[in-house]
């Protein structure tokens, strides 16, 4: 993906494009793969950076909701675990099997957890997952060394994906572009062109860099803006009524040491009424989350100080080290974009599902959902569009095509690996192995990561459209929500670099290095008590 040539793209465009999608998270980067590869002409615009918003903050499951399972909603589970085993057949080097233990009090218990989850078991059909079964204490406490013995008398062992968000995401954006696809980043929808009949004709942009102002003429115009799309459906009818409940979760990282081994841990009831999950990944354990109705979505959410207190709280109760808000090596808040009803005042009981609309002038919105659906959610979307637009297409084909570089015979790359693995996929790896090879510098490590080298950035920016110190840092690699720290310190490194790359001066560089230092803020432990 290069940027340049995206923006070239635009300019030069002598004809309407069939589908403009805004937003540039799972479901508008998962929609733009679906209608590429069914041969639609398709514009891709992002205010920000790729997976910037909700899409980089997930809990890193690819599961089919077990707590769906407990609510009753089988329609959701069932098309869920369907998505999990397509997504692990498309992208086997992203999405791993990873064992949860359900603690239990008695055989009872236990019981009850061992019928739902073989239900799960059925649901999922022949998925490729392991079958869930009931296990002993001392078992567990083998499995889970620091899950402290008076909070379980055995428990459930059950079976649900695992992966990484943000570069499952960069890879499917890279999987449209290879079906021409046009995908571009920094580039906001400032407005809606419409017809003397009311009907909309393209989006009003700007590029975020340049400043510049283009516009993009469609057949379709999608919003897929997630959090903010009452936003975008503003721009359409400014006197629209707001459609979305916005709820905020936050997770917490702390190193390996306070919960070791390869099985994660979840917590079926909290004292909010929520689960909670305790899981390997990059080296770390992700503790999360909460759900905290917030009045606005922001590009930029923090954490409360009671989420974190709640989250050390909750885990103290259950690790025989209880972590301190000083152990905390990141923190990472992200904005759910929950479909409103009038059934429940209460963000955590509203559907995770997804709706679509169309509104009178041909605005198509698609709303909630969660990362697990979102392939069926693109097909879902397209499909509404195909026959709102009256396009010309071929039938759905995402269920077949494997995303970008990776294939089912490769090697999967195991999240809860150290921090390096996972981040490339291994052919990407080795090309830019090759890379180092003739440009042995290159291999030097980051100023204070040791585990990133200078071909990291490079291959970012050269491939992956990253613009900023912050895409390098938080999404190209993962790095700010692993060890916010450590990143901080990295940045100037990053932005000297980057910099070089991008044909930018000093005074970029210091900007970038503040920008991220103000972003990292975020993410830091050091705010709270």
């Amino acid at each position: 993906m290069k940027r340049d040539e995206a923006i070239e793209r635009i300019k030069s465009r002598q004809h309407m494009w069939d589908i403009v999608v805004i937003g540039g998270g799972a479901t508008g980067v998962a929609i733009a793969l679906d209608a590429s590869t069914r041969g639609l002409d398709v514009l891709l615009v992002e205010q920000s950076d790729f997976g910037k918003g909700t899409s980089s903050r997930s809990t890193k499951l690819v599961h089919g909701g077990v707590r769906y399972l407990e609510q009753g909603n089988l329609t959701l589970v069932r098309d869920a675990l369907r998505e999990r085993t397509l997504l692990r057949q498309l992208a086997p080097m992203l999405v791993h099997d990873l064992p949860f233990f359900i603690p239990c009090n008695g055989r009872w218990q236990r019981f009850y957890f061992w019928v739902g989850l073989k239900l799960y078991d059925l649901l999922a059909g022949r998925s490729g997952f392991g079958k869930s079964h009931t296990t002993n204490a001392s078992t567990a406490e083998r499995l889970l060394p620091t899950l402290r013995p008076e909070m379980h008398r055995g428990g459930v062992i059950y079976h649900d994906g695992q992966f990484d968000d943000c570069r499952l995401l960069i890879h499917m954006a890279r999987t449209a572009a290879d079906h021409e696809a046009c995908l571009i980043n920094y580039m906001a929808a400032t407005g809606l062109r419409k017809d003397s009949f009311g009907k909309i004709q393209g989006v009003e942009v700007q590029d975020r860099e340049s400043g510049t102002e283009y516009f993009a003429s469609a057949r379709c115009v999608i919003n897929a803006s997630g959090p903010f799309s009452d936003a975008v459906m503003r721009l359409d009818d400014p006197t629209a009524e707001p459609k979305l409940a916005a709820s905020q979760g936050v997770h917490i990282v702390l190193p390996r040491p306070f919960f070791p081994g390869e099985t994660a841990l979840i917590i079926p009831r909290t004292s909010d009424g929520r689960v909670l999950f305790m899981i390997p990944w990059h080296d770390r354990v992700v503790i999360g989350t909460t759900d905290t109705p917030i009045a606005e979505a922001v590009l930029e959410p923090s954490a409360q100080q009671q989420e974190i207190d709640f989250l050390l709280k909750t885990s103290a109760e259950y690790l025989t080290q209880a972590p301190s808000i000083q152990d905390v090596t990141s923190i990472f808040t992200g904005v759910r974009p929950l479909v409103k009803n009038d059934r429940s005042a209460r963000t955590a009981s509203l559907s995770r599902d997804h709706s679509i609309s169309v509104s009178v002038s041909g605005l198509v919105t698609i709303r909630g959902g969660k990362w697990t659906t979102v392939r069926k959610m693109a097909e879902d979307c397209v499909d509404r569009s195909i026959q709102s637009a009256g396009l010309q297409a071929r039938p759905c084909r995402t269920a077949t095509i494997p995303l970008h570089t990776l294939t089912s015979e490769a090697e999967p790359i195991r999240t809860s690996s150290p921090a390096k693995a996972g981040m490339f996929s291994s052919p990407d790896a080795s090309e830019m192995a090759n890379m180092v090879a003739q440009n042995p510098p290159w291999n030097r490590p980051i100023t204070g990561l040791p585990s990133m080298r200078v071909i990291d950035v490079i291959w970012a920016a050269r491939n992956e459209m990253a613009r900023t110190v912050e895409d390098v840092l938080a999404r190209r690699t993962r790095y700010l929500f692993l060890n916010a720290a450590a990143s901080l310190q990295a940045a100037a490194d990053v932005a000297e670099i980057l910099a070089a790359e991008l044909d930018r001066d000093e005074t970029w560089q210091r900007q970038q290095v503040d920008e991220f230092s103000s972003v990292a803020q975020n993410y830091l432990s050091t705010q709270y008590s």
